[in-house]
């Protein structure tokens, strides 16, 4: 793996050494099979727990992530609680099972049950804060510094917007400034703890080691043996800035840090931070909110991984509000690069069928952009949950790139379950299904971890645009905060994904300039496994972006490629003093927007100012009439969903179809290339021929197939492998 990770153990370890893909799909072996989250809400006893595990084992269970809870009857990493512990940890080693660390009493990880508030106070988190008054010069204005560590003092003039760095003009906790004339802001900012939930400050390492040293390294302690075996990754659970209040997570090292990677001072950005300030607005939110998401990243993710890479260990976990369209103020500021130490990112989907479908993509995408083998989804908590939901769920999230599934949830004690559904092995309801259930998701995971992702379509994950349009103050963070009109990137996935149907991965602007290259008229993705090569490249509504990414773009439509813009066309740069080029570029690539702009050698643009279902459709059609898969019928899924995913894998193309819906899907799917498709049935690991024809398309040879799926089902189309590197079949 990239980035001094794990290379090859833990979950990733066992995905790597598979063996005959035909022979483990007919009987997928059992380290493939689901690993839920087993919730103690119980008091614990040795016996009970050693039964509770082989009932797992029994069900097809691989292995659990003990969730503390209360009414185990023992205080959370007290010597009994972990005597406790070890028992489960012990009898699931002696089974051949496996367990995951999660990291936390309850849920969000990072207060270690209550310790660290207690043992640390020091490491709990911090926020910024702002007093700001509003004065009339000339005089002289007097003001005392609130508590808290000073980040700087700006004055600002409110009709031009000029800046005034006046920190030097506090002596003793006291600001006294001559005000010039005119009207003026005066701002003082400060860093205060916050402590907010009792959670660790998830920008600094020294205090999220605190956290790993009451939790991590005291169940190592305890039972070091089963590090890097019977416990083979770890799991943290729902991280967020929106438990500091006001979403302003901050540390008083934020300037110093700031400084050593821009070589300058970042007190008169401050301002942007709260109020407009003119043409430097977007560029100053990039560089002081990408900051901050550099700082949890490496803070608490990046931390947190070189502990699980040093002790043999893989980590997942995921951020709390997923679906929010704007991550920048309330929940992880970043939620691609939230995943680039992490290897295996990993998303929630709880309390309503679907909740989280339109981050799928972005968390999958996330482990396409970084060449991470698995994506991980917490799934099913705190619903009231049909039986067939259990495959609803997961052919849904499957086909969008989720690959490993932790079901929610195994309970200690039926008796006091806090979130239904109850998936213990004896649980009346689902208890019976749970073997199928198990065989059903190993035949998944043994084809879909790993390998590599074909798509035509990149689009662009615009995280400039979100930092630009953020600022602290409205809204609830919980929600997101602030509502950036023109970021529509979530509908056109969904429009994508469930509508055009046509896959496509995000990209991060960084992931574009540092791992991408454009080859004729495509743009490739040049990581060692997942090599993606894309023939049509979207930015989603946006009014700022990085200049370097517009100039990629350009290059690439330069050379014959396929550029589509929705909803809005960018105006700024995400760098300082960058927007006359940004104007510029746009202008070279998409002409007056009135039609498609194209150029000698076969480059084409479109503005779709509403990017509907049959917009996008009908500029896809002609952009790329032989897509690599092309649904030819539009079936109607009440209740659910048709969507698929093509990967490529141990020398064979796999094309998985899952049909969530409450109907029969009867369609003719064109597959790009000369294949002998076969069907391959996850639900009983059957194979047999498919019902195919070859033909010409518009761009080379295609291969139509028939999928017919009664509700509820999925299938893999599967043809040995003959792309060479490029997409397709």
């Amino acid at each position: 793996m990239m980035l001094g990770l794990a290379t090859a153990t833990g979950w990733c370890a066992e995905a790597a050494g598979a063996g005959s893909l035909s022979a483990e799909f007919a009987a997928p072996p059992y380290r493939y099979q689901a690993r839920p989250l087993w919730f103690w809400n119980g008091k614990l006893d040795a016996e009970q727990t050693k039964r509770m595990v082989a009932g797992c084992k029994a069900a097809g269970y691989y292995g659990m992530g003990i969730l503390p809870c209360n009414g185990m009857g023992f205080d959370f990493m007290s010597p009994e609680f972990l005597k406790q512990y070890k028992v489960a940890v012990d009898e699931a080693g002696k089974l051949g099972m496996k367990m995951c660390l999660y990291d936390e009493f309850w849920f969000p990880s990072g207060s270690a049950g209550g310790l660290l508030a207690s043992k640390h106070p020091e490491a709990l988190g911090k926020r910024l804060d702002m007093l700001a008054t509003e004065v009339n010069g000339p005089m002289e204005i007097t003001q005392t510094v609130p508590d808290g560590t000073l980040m700087g003092a700006v004055a600002m003039e409110t009709t031009t917007k000029r800046r005034l760095d006046i920190t030097a003009s506090i002596k003793d906790g006291t600001l006294r400034w001559k005000v010039p004339d005119g009207a003026w802001k005066v701002m003082i900012f400060t860093c205060v703890r916050d402590g907010g939930a009792g959670l660790v400050d998830y920008l600094e390492p020294k205090a999220v080691n605190a956290f790993i040293e009451l939790t991590y390294q005291a169940y190592h302690d305890a039972m070091p043996d089963h590090f890097g075996t019977t416990i083979d990754g770890a799991f943290y659970d729902e991280p967020a800035f929106y438990h500091v209040q006001g979403g302003r997570a901050w540390t008083d090292r934020f300037n110093e840090y700031f400084r050593a990677r821009f070589k300058t001072e970042p007190i008169t950005l401050y301002p942007a931070l709260w109020f407009d300030i003119g043409p430097d607005t977007a560029a100053a939110r990039n560089a002081l909110f990408g900051m901050r998401t550099e700082l949890y990243t490496t803070g608490f993710v990046k931390t947190i991984s070189d502990w699980c890479t040093a002790h043999h260990m893989d980590l997942t976990g995921h951020a709390d509000q997923e679906e929010v369209v704007n991550p920048v103020i309330g929940t992880v500021g970043d939620l691609i690069k939230s995943f680039k130490y992490q290897s295996m990112p990993g998303i929630d989907q709880v309390f309503a069928y679907g909740r989280a479908s339109r981050a799928y993509k972005v968390v999958s995408s996330a482990a396409n952009n970084y060449d991470r083998p698995q994506v991980v989804t917490e799934c099913y908590g705190g619903i009231d949950l049909p039986l067939p939901n259990l495959y609803k769920e997961a052919m849904d999230q499957f086909a969008k790139g989720i690959n490993t599934m932790v079901p929610h949830a195994v309970w200690y004690d039926s008796a006091t379950i806090v979130f239904k559904p109850d998936l213990s092995p004896d649980a009346p309801k689902y208890g019976p299904e749970l073997p199928a259930y198990n065989q059903y998701i190993g035949r998944l995971q043994r084809m879909l971890q790993g390998g590599r992702h074909v798509a035509d379509i990149g689009v662009l994950y615009p995280i400039a645009t979100l930092q630009a349009g953020s600022w602290f103050g409205p809204g609830d963070p919980y929600q997101g905060c602030v509502e950036v009109p023109e970021a529509d990137y979530m509908q056109v996935g969904e429009a994508l994904s469930l509508g055009v149907r046509r896959d496509f991965t995000f990209v991060h602007p960084e992931v574009l300039e540092e791992r991408c290259a454009v080859e004729g008229s495509t743009i490739t993705l040049s990581n060692q496994v997942n090599h993606e090569r894309w023939r049509a490249f979207i930015i989603p509504g946006s009014r700022c972006i990085n200049v370097a990414t517009l100039r990629r773009i350009k290059q690439f439509y330069d050379q014959g490629g396929t550029v589509i813009a929705t909803t809005r066309l960018p105006d700024s740069a995400a760098e300082p003093g960058a927007d006359a080029e940004v104007r510029q570029l746009v202008t070279e690539i998409f002409g007056d927007q009135k039609a498609c702009h194209r150029n000698a050698k076969g480059g084409k643009a479109w503005f779709i100012p509403s990017p509907q279902v049959a917009a996008l459709k009908a500029v896809l059609s002609e952009a790329l009439p032989d897509g690599d898969v092309v649904i030819e019928q539009d079936p109607a899924t009440p209740g659910g969903n048709f969507s698929y995913i093509h990967k490529v894998k141990d020398g064979k193309a796999m094309y998985f179809f899952g049909n969530s819906s409450d109907a029969v899907v009867d369609t003719w799917v064109t597959l790009r290339g000369k294949l002998t498709p076969e069907i391959w049935n996850p639900h009983d690991g059957k194979m047999g021929p498919g019902e195919y024809e070859q033909m010409a398309g518009k761009e080379g040879p295609v291969t139509r197939v028939h999928v017919k799926l009664p509700p509820v089902h999925s299938l893999f189309l599967v043809t040995d492998d003959h792309s060479n590197g490029a997409n397709g079949g």
